[in-house]
């Protein structure tokens, strides 16, 4: 006759119920007490230009509402970087010109970017922009 040996009643058992238990409320408390912040995205505050009136520039470009080009008081009829700095070309005097962007302040990004192009093809490494004061 086999006996089987009765187990040992100090034998111990790991039970995990109450672990569990306790490690979702440890998470529960983390997620409640941890802190979410959301970054806004470009909150940009512009500086406001406080200048002397500009000394005499070479070229005037303005740049209406509509993205239309007007060189030293002429319309240009530019709807590419191409002329316009053959337009640039041609009233630029040396090498030291300067431009003197004045932008509506509706004027699309796109024809600004495109003369600051048209004036480096040129070699027009002066660029300023008209503000008006606060």
């Amino acid at each position: 006759m086999r006996f089987r040996r009765a187990q040992d009643p100090d034998t111990l058992e790991l039970n995990l119920v109450p672990l569990i238990d306790v490690l979702l409320v440890v998470l529960i408390f983390l997620a409640a007490s941890s802190t979410f912040v959301r970054y806004r995205q470009l909150d940009v505050s512009l500086p406001q230009a406080q200048a002397q009136a500009a000394q005499a520039a070479e070229l005037l470009l303005a740049i209406s509402q509509d993205g239309r080009y007007a060189l030293n008081g002429m319309w240009l009829d530019a709807s590419s970087a191409s002329p316009l700095s053959q337009a640039l070309s041609t009233e630029k005097t040396d090498e030291n010109s300067s431009l003197l962007i004045l932008a509506d302040a509706q004027a699309p990004h796109f024809a600004v970017v495109q003369a600051m192009e048209a004036a480096r093809q040129v070699g027009i490494h002066h660029v300023h922009f008209a503000t008006q004061a606060p």
